[in-house]
C-alpha cells in the first residue's frame, strides 16, 4: 500500500492560499440566499450596537443618575435589563441564520465539487488518489462549515463591535480614545510577522489530516488482506506514524498561535492599563465623571476583547482560506474529455460498428510507455471479436478508448463511422454496455443496481433481464426481493451473483455494442457456467468485444485478436491460430493441454 506521502497533490495554480481571498468562494455561495444573509447581518448589527454602544451608556446612566441624590436607580437597571433581553434575542437570531448559512453553503459546495468530479476523465483519478480526494471533501468542507457557521460570524461581530466601541470611546473621552488608537499599530506588527507562517502551516496541517483519512479508507477497505497477511501491527504502526505527523504539524501551529496570542494580549492589556491609569487621573481632576470612566472601562474591555477575538479568529480564517483553495482546485479542475462545440450526430438506427485506425496511446501517468501502438481493428456490426494476450498487452486499453475515457495521441477511433472526438461522449457511451471482470455494485437495493444502465426500466423489464442473466432465482430468494439492500459493493452476494446482476444490468441497457472484460475469470466452475450461459443470450444480435484470459470462453468467437506489447500479433479463429503455432497456440497449450504446432 502506498503511504500518504506518496499520494500526488492535485496540480493546480495557487496551490497555497496567499491571503484570505479564497474565502470569496464562501461569499459567492452565501449571496444566493440574500434574505437569510440580510437577517443575519441585521441581527449581527443590532447585537453589536447594543453591546458596544447601548450597554456602556446604560452603565454611565446608572452611575451618574441612579447613584446620585434622588436618582431612580430602579429605572436605569430596568433599562439595562431590557437591553440585555434584546441583546439575547438578537444573538439567538444571528446564531440561527448564520448556522443555517453555514450548513447550506457547505452542502452547496459539496454538491458542486462532486458534480465537477463526475465530469472529470478517468485520467484525473489515475493521477490523483480518489481516497485523498474523498478525505479532502470531508475534512475541508468541515473547516468551511466552521468558518461560515462560526468564524466569519465571530469576525464580523467583533469587527463591528470594535468599530462601534471605538465610536463610544471617542464620545465618552476623546483624550483616552486617542491613546487607545495610538496602540493599534502595535497589534498589527505581530499579525504580519506570524500570519504568513501560520497560513502555510495551517495548509500543511490540513494535508496531514487528509492523509490520515485516506489511510483509514485504504486500510479498512482491504481489511481481509491486512488480516490475512498478519499486517495488523504494521498498519497500526503506519497509522500511528501518520497521526504523529499530523500532531507534530498541529503542535507547531498551536505554538505559533499561542505565541502570537501571548504577544498581542500583553500589548493589549498593557495599553488598557495605561489608559485606565490616565482615566483615573482625569476623574480625580474632575475632568470626567465616575459614570463616564465606568462606561469607558466597559467600552475599552469591549474593544480590546473584540480586537483579541479578531486575532484569535484570524488563524481560523486562514485555515478556512486554505480549505477553500483546496476545494476550489477540485471545482476548477477541467475534464480532458469534453464534447465538441458542435457534436456530430451518430447514425440512427445504431449499426454497432467500431473501428480503430493506426491508434497509438500512452496513459498520462506513463507518457514514455505505449499502451498500444499503431493499432488497427475493424469490428463489423453483430460480430464477436475476442481479444487475448498476456497481461499488459493493451487489451483493456482498447475498451478505455472505445468508451472515450481517453483520446489516443495518434490515430482515430470511429463508432458507426463517426470519429469519437467529433461526437458527444455521453452519446457514445449510451451505445455501449460493459460487463467488467468483477460485478461492481453500489450500496443500494437490488432494483437500483439492476436498472443502473436504464433507470426508467419497470419491474417487469428488470425481472425479464434477471431471468435472462440466470439471476432471477437468487433475487426471488432475497428477504425483500428487489428492495433488498445488497450492502457496500454488493457484499451480501457471492461473486457469481454479483456478476449475473452486472449481466442483467447490461441486458437492460440494451446497447448495440457489448464490452466483456474478463467477465468470468474470477468465478468457480458452476458460477462460470451460469454466467457464460447468460452471456450467450446477452451477446445475441450485438457487436461484442471480449477480453479473456480463459481461452475456452472465446473459442466460438468470429475472430480472435492476439495482443502482445500493444500490437496485434496474430488474428484468426481458434483452429487457424492453434495451427499457426504462435503465441495463441502456446497460450492454448498451457490451458487445454493441446500441443503447440511449430
Amino acid at each position: 500500500m502506498a503511504s500518504p506521502d506518496d499520494a500526488s497533490d492535485i496540480p493546480t495554480q495557487g496551490a497555497k492560499a496567499k491571503s484570505l481571498a479564497p474565502l470569496t468562494m464562501i461569499y459567492v455561495e452565501a449571496k444566493k440566499y440574500p434574505g437569510r444573509v440580510a437577517m443575519a447581518l441585521v441581527a449581527l448589527v443590532v447585537s453589536a450596537t447594543i453591546f458596544s454602544l447601548a450597554l456602556p451608556n446604560a452603565l454611565r446612566l446608572i452611575v451618574d443618575r441612579g447613584f446620585s441624590d434622588g436618582g431612580d436607580i430602579d429605572r436605569w437597571f430596568t433599562y439595562l435589563l431590557g437591553l440585555v433581553g434584546l441583546f439575547g434575542v438578537a444573538t439567538a437570531v444571528r446564531f440561527y441564520f448564520v448556522s443555517w448559512l453555514g450548513e447550506r453553503v457547505v452542502a452547496d459546495i459539496r454538491a458542486k465539487v462532486y458534480d465537477n468530479l463526475l465530469r472529470l476523465s478517468p485520467g484525473f483519478f489515475e493521477e490523483n488518489s480518489p481516497k485523498e480526494i474523498s478525505s479532502r471533501m470531508v475534512a475541508d468542507t468541515a473547516v468551511i462549515e466552521m468558518v461560515v457557521g462560526t468564524t466569519v460570524s465571530v469576525a464580523l461581530r467583533n469587527g463591528i463591535t470594535a468599530v462601534l466601541g471605538t465610536v463610544a470611546l471617542f464620545w465618552l473621552a476623546p483624550q483616552l480614545a486617542v491613546w487607545l488608537l495610538a496602540s493599534i499599530p502595535l497589534l498589527v506588527i505581530p499579525i504580519l510577522v506570524f500570519g504568513r507562517r501560520l497560513r502555510d502551516i495551517s495548509r500543511t496541517s490540513q494535508d496531514r489530516v487528509a492523509d490520515v483519512g485516506a489511510m483509514v479508507t485504504e486500510t479498512l477497505s482491504a481489511m481481509k488482506i491486512v488480516q490475512g497477511f498478519n499486517q495488523e501491527r504494521r498498519e497500526g504502526g503506519r497509522f500511528t506514524g501518520a497521526v504523529e505527523k499530523t500532531f507534530d504539524v498541529a503542535r507547531s501551529r498551536i505554538m505559533i498561535r499561542a505565541l502570537m496570542t501571548a504577544i498581542l494580549m500583553t500589548l493589549i492589556m498593557g495599553a488598557v492599563t495605561l489608559l485606565l491609569w490616565r482615566g483615573a487621573v482625569l476623574v480625580r481632576d474632575d475632568v470626567i465623571t465616575g459614570g463616564t470612566i465606568t462606561a469607558f472601562v466597559f467600552a475599552s474591555i469591549v474593544v480590546v476583547g473584540s480586537a483579541g477575538a479578531l486575532t484569535e479568529v484570524f488563524g481560523d480564517l486562514l485555515r478556512g482560506a486554505g480549505a477553500a483553495s483546496r476545494l476550489r482546485e477540485l471545482l476548477d479542475a477541467e475534464p480532458d474529455i469534453v464534447p465538441p462545440a458542435r457534436p456530430q450526430q451518430l447514425p440512427e438506427p445504431p449499426r454497432g460498428s467500431l473501428a480503430f485506425s493506426n491508434v497509438t496511446f500512452c496513459y498520462p501517468t506513463r507518457p514514455e510507455e505505449r499502451a498500444i501502438a499503431d493499432f488497427s481493428l475493424t469490428v463489423e456490426p453483430g460480430e464477436t471479436v475476442a481479444i487475448v494476450g498476456p497481461s499488459g498487452a493493451g487489451k483493456s486499453t482498447i475498451f478505455q478508448l472505445a468508451e472515450r475515457f481517453y483520446d489516443p495521441q495518434e490515430g482515430t477511433v470511429r463508432l458507426d463511422g463517426v470519429p469519437l472526438t467529433q461526437a458527444d461522449p455521453a452519446t457514445i457511451r449510451r451505445r455501449m454496455a460493459l460487463v467488467p471482470q468483477e460485478g461492481i455494485l453500489f450500496a443500494a437495493n437490488a432494483r437500483d443496481n439492476l436498472r443502473y444502465g436504464a433507470w426508467d426500466a419497470d419491474d417487469q423489464a428488470i425481472w425479464d433481464a434477471a431471468r435472462a442473466a440466470n439471476a432471477e432465482g437468487f433475487l426471488r430468494d432475497l428477504p425483500d426481493g428487489l428492495d433488498t439492500f445488497l450492502g457496500e459493493g454488493g457484499a451480501r452476494l457471492s461473486g457469481g451473483q454479483r456478476q449475473r446482476i452486472a449481466i442483467a444490468r447490461a441486458l437492460l441497457r440494451n446497447a448495440p455494442i457489448l464490452l466483456l472484460d474478463e467477465a468470468t475469470s474470477a468465478l468457480d466452475a458452476e458460477s462460470e457456467r451460469l454466467v457464460q450461459d447468460a452471456l450467450e443470450r446477452l451477446m445475441a444480435d450485438r457487436t461484442t468485444l471480449v477480453i479473456a484470459h480463459r481461452l475456452a470462453t472465446v473459442r466460438a468467437a468470429d475472430r480472435i485478436i492476439v495482443m502482445e506489447d500493444g500490437r496485434i500479433a496474430e488474428e484468426g479463429d481458434h483452429a487457424s491460430l492453434t495451427a499457426k503455432g504462435g503465441l495463441y497456440a502456446r497460450l492454448a497449450s498451457l490451458q487445454f493441454d493441446e500441443p503447440a504446432l511449430s
